[in-house]
């Protein structure tokens, strides 16, 4: 399908900076090597930043960087749900159809104070593997005989966790898995000139492709929703122990939540969320965005394509072969969540986003008879509209009479009479389909009329 085929206008985008308590992570997955580049919302006094993360072997310091926060705002911006927009022709006027197009520093040398630490380290069975210095991060790799003792020693060394994170250890220590450690050194952060902590980017070979996402609730007492970015040369990323749902997408919807496109999807996920069993995987995007394909990555784009050098940036550096993109939406939670979780790559190359249509109505003189027809379907159109917004979101639509109404009067009276009154295909919160009037009319007596038929009084004998 070639680019010109498409006339909507990019109007609003639902990013991540919508939901509070987020994190944001790239996944780049190679054959058996996986690249994962970090960023989260910390909030508080950067030294009191500490982070955890479970990794399969011990890295090297190449393995290990930082990278600039644009890339997750590049990536965010393009593949975020997005509210577009469609202008209705006039069926009275005759005119031309034009197509619009839219269209660092590192070092190892243990000092003094490390060597001290490794002595603590090696009491409570703890071994520090390797250290390493990264822009403005300190950076320990470390494997343990037993979580408490690991729990521990990160205290007693300044890292704040939570009392209970041994639970959560205890499982990566018995798959004999490594432990990243990541803490802020203040006097290089200072002359950075940054003012937000940068995303960090691991990269290691392993069989198994999967995000460690129990240590991040260790310390949660609520749901924390998290992004996910991924690369692969060949098509869709899923999950494979919890189900990959796409997100409803392709609704027409009102024209009045153009204001209200940000509580609109915000709502609109949390009933997706609470309809799926809160254990769902949500896909908001899914495309070919290879550098070199010319063709349609987006309808609409809501901003520039990455380029290559944030391809090669995020790690899928693989030159000018295919590249597939997924957005992945996941709101955790430790009840629903026990598990990590565990991606697989996937032949899949259909295209998919998150997409929320608006249409305005045709302008101008509609008294013909073409143009009537248009306003009786335009005012079935607007009702549907609202049904399919309550059914989204849950919200109150029958207080949206006048957006139905105002068409209706734009009609002759005699096609007034006919059009759609109020209240006709709203679906109603919970139901699977739009009840009609007639409907609930043809229920009522179903349960009433019996009711009114009283039968016949009969004694009964009481022994």
């Amino acid at each position: 399908m070639h680019a010109s085929a498409f006339c909507g206008f990019y109007v609003a985008k639902a990013d991540a900076t919508l939901f509070n308590d987020r994190s944001e992570v790239i996944l780049v997955r190679d054959g058996q090597r996986t690249i994962i580049t970090m960023s989260n919302d910390f909030k508080g006094d950067v030294k009191d930043f500490a982070m955890v993360v479970p990794v399969p072997t011990v890295l090297r310091r190449e393995d290990i960087r930082v990278v600039e926060r644009r890339l997750f705002d590049a990536l965010d911006a393009y593949s975020a749900p997005r509210l577009v927009e469609y202008y209705d022709e006039n069926p009275c006027v005759r005119f031309d159809l034009y197509d619009s197009v839219m269209e660092s520093e590192m070092s190892r040398a243990p000092t003094s104070t490390g060597m001290a630490q490794e002595k603590t380290a090696r009491k409570m069975g703890v071994t520090i593997e390797a250290r390493y210095t990264v822009g403005e991060y300190d950076i320990l790799l470390l494997s343990a005989k037993e979580s408490v003792g690991l729990k521990d020693w990160l205290i007693a060394n300044g890292y704040r966790i939570p009392a209970t994170a041994h639970e959560v250890l205890d499982p990566y220590i018995r798959s004999n898995m490594k432990f990243f450690v990541v803490k802020v050194d203040m006097t290089r952060f200072q002359q950075s000139g940054f003012n937000l902590l940068r995303p960090i980017q691991l990269r290691f070979e392993s069989n198994k492709f999967m995000l460690p996402i129990r240590l991040g609730m260790a310390n949660s007492n609520g749901s924390q929703d998290m992004i996910v970015h991924a690369f692969t040369r060949t098509g869709r990323v899923e999950c494979v122990n919890y189900r990959t749902v796409k997100v409803p997408s392709d609704r027409n919807i009102s024209l009045f939540v153009k204001q209200q496109f940000g509580a609109f999807y915000k709502d609109l996920f949390a009933r997706a969320h609470r309809r799926e069993g809160r254990n769902t995987v949500f896909l908001e995007y899914a495309w070919n965005v290879t550098p070199s394909f010319s063709g349609v990555k987006c309808d609409p784009c809501v901003g520039p394509p990455p380029m290559p050098r944030e391809f090669a940036e995020a790690g899928a550096d693989w030159g000018g072969a295919a590249t597939f993109y997924t957005r992945m939406h996941v709101r955790y939670a430790r009840d629903m969540f026990p598990q990590d979780l565990v991606f697989q790559v996937t032949p899949n190359t259909e295209n998919f986003q998150a997409r929320y249509i608006l249409r305005h109505p045709a302008q101008g003189d509609l008294t013909c008879s073409e143009g009537q027809d248009y306003l009786e379907n335009l005012a079935y159109r607007r009702q549907r509209e609202l049904g399919e917004l309550n059914a989204l979101t849950g919200w109150d639509v029958a207080k949206h009479q006048g957006y139905v109404n105002e068409v209706r009067g734009r009609l002759s009276p005699e096609r007034r009479n006919n059009a759609v009154p109020f209240g006709w295909n709203i679906k109603w919160p919970g139901d699977g389909f739009p009840p009609s009037w007639p409907m609930v009319a043809w229920i009522a007596a179903l349960i009433l009329v019996p009711c009114l038929i009283r039968p016949a009084k009969r004694s009964v004998a009481v022994a």
